[in-house]
């Protein structure tokens, strides 16, 4: 097969809403209260259990460059052995279903047998899945296996180091690490000079981590702002604000805000800002 690795993600979520829809139309089906459910039941396990094959093969073909970031290697391996645990379930879900497709002709008491051995054997993959999904979602969101890397594109790899540089920011803040949280921004406005986002953010933490407010005011002088940009302005107008604070001019801040205010009048957020500083 071809390497199907970039699809992973897609795949992956494919046969878990495949499989889950299905072993919950097979509970259904055995009420005998919906006619479509069985025949529904039948479709989506055995799509779901193509599709989980897949999921572990594209897995496999994209476990490669995750497993060499550091660290990563025992959170990729724990997501692979669920993957390949839930797959065998669902085969031997796939496998009742079949037999019960079979014998519904030529015995009830069979297929029935069958298909509730599909209905309970399916909860334990349903929980299998789970635990996969899980385990999946610790490699992405706690190791960044694959966040930025998975398409090979330098711009995602890019993406992801200015993430990482902006949250180990804010987590330096939130552990008052000042002069860490000033350095990362700063590092952040390095690589990025031309992003208005990361510009405010630079000026951001010279009034906020280094209580520079001059220095944010001077900054605030070269970052031009259209006219239209609502949301820009807004932030601009309350980093002014936050800067003559800093800066000792609470006067100035306070003039600011009410200028703010006159022209964004259905802005609560600036009325409570002006009662602040007052």
């Amino acid at each position: 097969m071809p390497n199907i690795g970039s699809y992973q993600p897609i795949i992956v979520h494919f046969a878990i809403v495949l499989l889950v829809v299905g072993v919950i139309f097979r509970w259904i089906s055995l009420t005998g209260r919906v006619a479509f459910a069985g025949p529904a039941a039948a479709t989506l396990i055995l799509a779901g259990t193509v599709a989980a094959l897949l999921a572990v093969h594209s897995g496999t073909d994209a476990h490669g460059p995750v497993e060499r970031i550091p660290g990563v290697r025992q959170a990729v391996m724990d997501h692979e052995d669920a993957g390949h645990w839930a797959r065998n379930v669902f085969l031997v879900v796939a496998l009742l279903e079949i037999v019960a497709l079979v014998a519904a002709k030529r015995s009830v008491t069979t297929a029935r047998v069958a298909l509730w051995g599909s209905a309970v054997v399916g909860v334990f993959g349903v929980a299998a899945l789970m635990k996969m999904a899980d385990r999946g979602g610790d490699l992405v969101y706690s190791y960044a296996g694959g966040v930025g890397t998975r398409s090979g594109d330098t711009a995602d790899v890019s993406r992801l180091y200015l993430a990482g540089l902006y949250q180990a920011a804010q987590a330096a803040r939130a552990r008052h690490d000042s002069a860490r949280a000033a350095e990362l921004f700063r590092e952040l406005e390095r690589r990025n000079p031309n992003d208005t986002t990361v510009r405010f953010l630079a000026i951001e933490s010279l009034g906020h981590d280094r209580n520079d407010g001059r220095a944010a005011l001077v900054a605030l002088t070269r970052l031009t702002v259209a006219p239209d940009d609502r949301r820009l302005r807004l932030r601009y107008g309350f980093l002014k604000a936050d800067a003559y604070v800093a800066a000792g001019k609470p006067d100035s801040a306070h003039a600011t805000l009410e200028q703010l205010a006159r022209d964004f009048p259905d802005m609560q957020r600036i009325k409570d800002r002006v009662a602040e500083i007052k």
